[in-house]
C-alpha cells in the first residue's frame, strides 16, 4: 500500500516539475546541490548503483534503491528510468517516509 503512495508522490513531484530523471540529469542535480533525494531502480546495473551510491555519499544526498526501471518510469509518466533526483525537500521527506514504512 505505501509503495503506491511513494510512487504517487514521485508522480506528483514530477507534475510539479520537482524531479530530474535519467543518469545525466540526476548526476547534474546532485553535483549542483539541488537534489534532496536520489532514487535508483533496484534493477539498474551494478555500475550505475555504485556510481550513484558513491556520488550521493560524497555530496551527502540521501539515496534509496527502489522498485524497477519500468515502475519508476511509469510513476513519472515516461518510458523507463534507472535514476531520478527529487529536487524538493518536502517531496523527498514524504517519499522517504513512505519508503521507510514499507520496510
Amino acid at each position: 500500500m505505501s509503495q503506491d503512495k511513494a510512487l504517487s508522490m514521485i508522480g506528483l513531484a514530477t507534475k510539479a516539475g520537482k524531479t530530474a530523471s535519467g543518469e545525466f540529469c540526476t548526476e547534474r542535480e546532485v553535483k549542483t546541490g539541488r537534489a534532496a533525494l536520489v532514487i535508483v531502480a533496484g534493477d539498474a546495473s551494478d555500475n550505475t548503483k555504485k556510481k550513484f551510491r558513491n556520488m550521493c555519499e560524497y555530496y551527502r544526498v540521501p539515496i534509496c534503491f527502489y522498485a524497477d526501471k519500468d515502475t519508476l518510469g511509469h510513476a513519472m509518466g515516461k518510458e523507463f528510468r534507472a535514476s531520478l533526483a527529487v529536487l524538493d525537500a518536502g517531496f523527498a521527506k514524504g517519499i522517504m517516509r513512505h519508503l521507510d514504512t514499507e520496510r
